[in-house]
């Protein structure tokens, strides 16, 4: 760079608006986007490790999209080329690899390439990256304010993993404008600057999440003001209203936002939710949305969605249109928004949809033939019998008869399924009676050989379905579904599952939050060697942080270790039952959960768990015997030195009360086949048989083994329906 240029770049760097000024440069400068580049997330530990791979930012425009790509400029090893899909062609896509090509034959160096509005790119300069990107000679960092999976070539998406960028909430545009204020360096910090508290109350919500927006309008609101005589310059709310008079919403009319918006309309009027119905509507016209593609779109909603429940519908809404396009605006607005309160609150029904199936069963089945009845009679009933057998529907009383109208190979075919809405529900009734009246006279007509077939149960088949059903690897699957169910968990999402002993959870949440991290906690030196051996097949950015600590001192650990890190969601299944200090474990992990986030623990009921005195079968143990028995096992699960056997729903829901969390507790009974093997049965009552030892408490010798000779006798090779309870415990954090 020679003196000109360089004094050139000097002057630009001065004189550049003040949102270009105060770019963030660190990740610790970087506001927002805590989803992404939050502590602990995949994201940002890829940057800190200088590990990346080829990454597209999506979103609206001053979310951080550009700024997010200079902070890896600043902080990767890695070559850093910068061009502009607007201003760059082939040539320049060309130079760039060259580049990148040179360096990593001559130092062994990467090079990232970042395409600032990488959706303006043609098929053929993206085309001309693909190759690049995929053998590694270019990490491709796109920015863009389209969706790339519709902007995008494929192949390029396919080989990236694709960001997400949201509006800023109004805390991060907040510390932005304190930034901008205070910087002494790039932004206001010299200069003496007072914002009335209203003013930036403005600023911030007529900004809409945009950050350059916000820092615009701060710059024309200082640099148009006076100072007063003591060298200050005061912003009041008029001149924030005057710098940002109008909110900038966000609707491309041949974009996401254009789609999303529509979408949200019609599922508000699916939902009869007239306020929601008003608001998507003002946001469309308040966008400048054409009012005639609002109709034609309420137009398709009358016949798909109201249908038949309320006929009039189409009748309406045409009706409107016809008005709007008589009157036009501003009171065509009266119209338009009369018809969609209208559709909101019309009843709902969507049988008209069986016109698809018929369309599907047409595609799909042998064209057949029309039945000869309903032929046409005018031109050859005398010659080839068409029309014969036709019953005149008008010649029967209600001007009905019964008789089939579908080809034979679709008799009693449903297409038309009317729903108990509006008009549909007083035809419901009816359409249900001549069908049932069609099929009867159908089954007279064609009385012959049963149309269902019946046959001896195939017994082992039938018992290996009742094994694999009743299979615990199936059973643990289940758990760890219906677990995440509850969390809700978001692809961004740090997880901490508290018992990994078998990494069932752990695994699973690695899979739900690929963008986010997994820590799990495991308790013995042999379960964290086993875990660690089974993650070291994953990429060393993916693999979830293993710990090895006990529940007490796990929330000092996880402070010690992963200062910054909070968690969206904790799981764990048997974490906590029985554990005598759970309630302090819980208040210790519930401070390192964000706000809003949740806890949920599936935990065996073991107070409600099966009693072995129940597999008995009636008879075999005399009456006097069997009473002492059950009264004996009943007493092991109040014995207080076995607090485990004394958990129950409530003491679940007591623990996360006194951890000062929101709680609902859902108990689900599951029964499974259950095979007594000799082992399973040794164990309940061989002769070390921890079972009948402590029955031994309240039971003689004698009978003692009359019990162990009658579960001998009565389960030995025996599959039995075993009930487990366990409860699925959620807590959530308060906002």
């Amino acid at each position: 760079m020679d003196l000109f240029e360089r004094h050139r770049q000097t002057l630009i760097d001065q004189e550049a608006p003040l949102a270009a000024r105060m770019r963030p440069r660190t990740l610790d400068e970087y506001v927002g986007q805590d989803a992404i580049v939050g502590p602990g997330r995949l994201l940002r530990r890829a940057i800190q490790a200088d590990q990346l791979s080829s990454l597209l930012f999506y979103g609206p425009p001053g979310t951080g999209k550009t700024t997010l790509a200079r902070v890896i400029a600043n902080t990767t090893q890695a070559h850093f080329i910068a061009i502009n899909a607007v201003l760059s062609g082939v040539k320049e896509i060309r130079g760039a690899i060259a580049t990148a090509q040179d360096l990593r034959g001559q130092q062994g160096q990467r090079t990232i390439l970042f395409v600032d509005e990488v959706h303006r790119f043609n098929k053929a300069q993206q085309d001309a990256l693909l190759p690049s990107v995929e053998n590694g000679t270019v990490i491709l960092i796109g920015a863009t304010t389209e969706n790339p999976y519709f902007e995008v070539n494929k192949a390029l998406v396919s080989r990236s993993r694709v960001f997400q960028l949201k509006p800023l909430e109004n805390a991060d545009l907040k510390v932005v404008l304190d930034h901008a204020l205070q910087d002494t360096e790039r932004g206001y910090g010299k200069r003496a600057i007072h914002i009335n508290p209203d003013a930036i109350e403005h600023l911030v919500n007529v900004a809409n999440g945009d950050a350059r927006a916000l820092l615009n309008a701060l710059e024309l609101a200082i640099e148009t003001t006076k100072p007063d005589s003591n060298n200050t310059v005061h912003i009041p709310l008029a001149v924030a209203e005057e710098s940002i008079q109008q909110r900038a919403v966000l609707y491309d009319k041949e974009g996401d936002a254009h789609f999303d918006t529509i979408s949200a309309f019609i599922k508000s009027m699916r939902g009869s939710d007239p306020d929601a119905t008003l608001y998507w509507l003002a946001r469309m016209v308040y966008a400048g949305e054409d009012p005639r593609f609002i109709f034609r779109r309420m137009l398709i909603f009358a016949g798909e969605d109201v249908g038949l429940a309320e006929p009039q519908a189409v009748t309406v809404v045409n009706s409107c249109a016809q008005a709007y396009d008589r009157v036009g605006l501003p009171e065509g607005r009266y119209p338009l928004a009369q018809a969609a309160l209208y559709l909101a609150n019309c009843p709902k029904s969507n049988s008209v949809m069986g016109f698809f199936d018929a369309l599907a069963a047409v595609e799909k089945e042998r064209e057949a033939e029309v039945p000869n009845p309903m032929k046409d009679s005018n031109r050859d009933s005398k010659a080839l019998g068409h029309g014969k057998g036709y019953l005149y529907p008008h010649a029967y009383r209600d001007h009905w008869i019964e008789q089939q109208y579908l080809p034979s190979s679709l008799q009693g075919q449903v297409f038309y399924q009317p729903s108990n809405q509006g008009y549909e529900a007083t035809i419901q009734q009816q359409v249900a009676r001549r069908r049932e009246a069609q099929l009867a006279a159908l089954v007279d007509r064609e009385a012959g050989p049963a149309g269902l077939s019946f046959g001896p149960v195939d017994e082992a088949q039938e018992q290996w379905l009742q094994r694999a059903l009743g299979d615990a690897g199936e059973r643990l699957r289940g758990l760890c579904d219906r677990t995440f169910e509850h969390l809700h968990p978001q692809r961004h999402h740090l997880i901490l599952d508290l018992n990994a002993t078998t990494g069932l959870f752990t695994w699973e949440a690695l899979r739900q939050v690929p963008e986010g991290g997994v820590t799990a906690r495991v308790g013995s030196p042999t379960d964290h060697a086993a875990l660690v051996e089974q993650s070291a097949q994953l990429d060393v950015l993916t693999r979830p942080d293993l710990i090895q600590s006990e529940l007490t001192t796990l929330a000092d650990q996880l402070r010690q270790q992963f200062p910054d890190r909070r968690f969206d969601g904790i799981i764990g299944r048997n974490a906590l039952m029985g554990h005598p200090q759970r309630a302090e474990i819980l208040a210790g992990l519930r401070d390192r959960l964000r706000p809003g986030g949740r806890v949920v623990l599936t935990e065996a009921l073991t107070h409600r768990s099966q009693r072995l005195y129940t597999l008995l079968p009636e008879g075999l143990l005399p009456q006097r015997l069997l009473t002492r028995l059950q009264q004996a096992e009943e007493r092991l699960y109040e014995d207080p030195t076995y607090p485990e056997r004394q958990w129950d729903v409530e003491d679940a829901i007591a623990t996360f009360e006194q951890a000062g969390l929101s709680v609902t507790a859902h108990p689900d009974a599951q029964v499974s086949a259950l095979t007594i093997t000799e082992t399973l049965l040794q164990r309940w009552v061989g002769q070390d048989s921890q079972y009948l030892h402590q029955l031994s408490q309240s039971l003689k010798p004698n009978d003692i083994e009359s019990i162990r000779s009658a579960f001998q006798q009565a389960l030995r090779h025996q599959t039995v329906n075993w009930q487990r309870w366990v409860v699925f415990i959620v807590g959530s954090c308060p906002s």
